[in-house]
């Protein structure tokens, strides 16, 4: 892929607020159903934590979505696993979550797996579009109502059906 219109670009200490927004009101946005936010608000502060834990932990690979010189989102990889991926609302339904997906895979090795929200069904479709499935394990998350995650694997292109 040509350099100029390469989307992901390693993340530093100056992009964590950007992607703490654009994870705030895209969470906000598709997962108010399972996080009320006049109970379960959207918990900045542990997630900074979380993030800058990622940002210097050698084993985790975090990324910024570039689009048109902004951020527009944000990735995080370790080892065969996709802990990460969104984008700013502005941009959902324009087909850069698809074109970073593409991006993203070049980088995971065979067989990768991702946790997602049984109730995010928006990131479930968008899953599935893309060739994962889920692996039928579960586990509840960390953050209260502690509701359930599900594991998601895609097979490598040569594994594909066809």
């Amino acid at each position: 892929m040509d350099d100029r219109r390469k989307l992901l670009h390693d993340a530093g200490p100056a992009d964590l607020e950007t992607i703490l927004d654009i994870q705030q009101e895209g969470s906000i946005r598709a997962l108010s159903h399972i996080f009320p936010q006049d109970r379960h608000p959207f918990p900045r502060d542990e997630l900074r934590e979380r993030w800058a834990g990622e940002m210097t932990d050698p084993g985790v690979r975090v990324l910024v979505i570039r689009r048109h010189d902004s951020t527009a989102g944000f990735v995080a990889l370790k080892a065969d696993q996709l802990l990460h991926l969104g984008t700013a609302v502005s941009t959902w339904g324009t087909g850069l979550a698809s074109a970073a997906h593409a991006e993203i895979i070049a980088l995971l090795p065979a067989n990768p797996r991702l946790w997602v929200f049984t109730g995010n069904h928006r990131a479930r479709r968008f899953y599935t579009r893309h060739g994962w499935s889920p692996t039928g394990s579960t586990r509840p998350t960390a953050f209260e109502p502690h509701p359930e995650l599900m594991e998601y694997r895609r097979p490598h292109p040569s594994q594909d059906a066809t």
